[in-house]
């Protein structure tokens, strides 16, 4: 199962990647399990805003696979300040390399993240 807010940002993605492969009218069976066989490689990066040189950059700070999504998706500015702290966050969503979407959270609280490393993206 996965979580409504998710599922609205990811259900597009699916439905072209039919398209793209020849299915004109995608059924409601084939946007699941075209989800089934791509969801193994999602992973969800998220940064947050963190002001630099009289502007803003994305601090980039986990990347979660599918696999260690769960608590994540079932409540994200939870999880987020619970690890975290508050601020302005990004969570960007992709299938491999392909970008799926994005969505941003703004958890209350003091913010904690200036003190966890970057994220050293390959």
């Amino acid at each position: 199962m996965i979580a409504s807010w998710c599922w609205d940002l990811i259900e597009p993605y699916l439905k072209r990647n039919l398209v793209n492969r020849g299915i004109a009218h995608p059924t409601r069976r084939h946007i699941l399990e075209e989800f089934v066989r791509v969801w193994p490689e999602f992973t969800a990066t998220i940064g947050v805003q963190e002001p630099w040189a009289g502007t803003i950059r994305f601090k980039w700070l986990v990347r979660l696979p599918s696999a260690d999504m769960a608590d994540f998706l079932d409540g994200p500015e939870a999880w987020i300040g619970g690890l975290y702290g508050g601020g302005k966050f990004k969570m960007n969503l992709h299938h491999g390399m392909h970008f799926v979407n994005t969505k941003n959270f703004k958890p209350a609280g003091d913010p904690l993240w200036p003190a966890v490393p970057a994220l050293e993206l390959d």
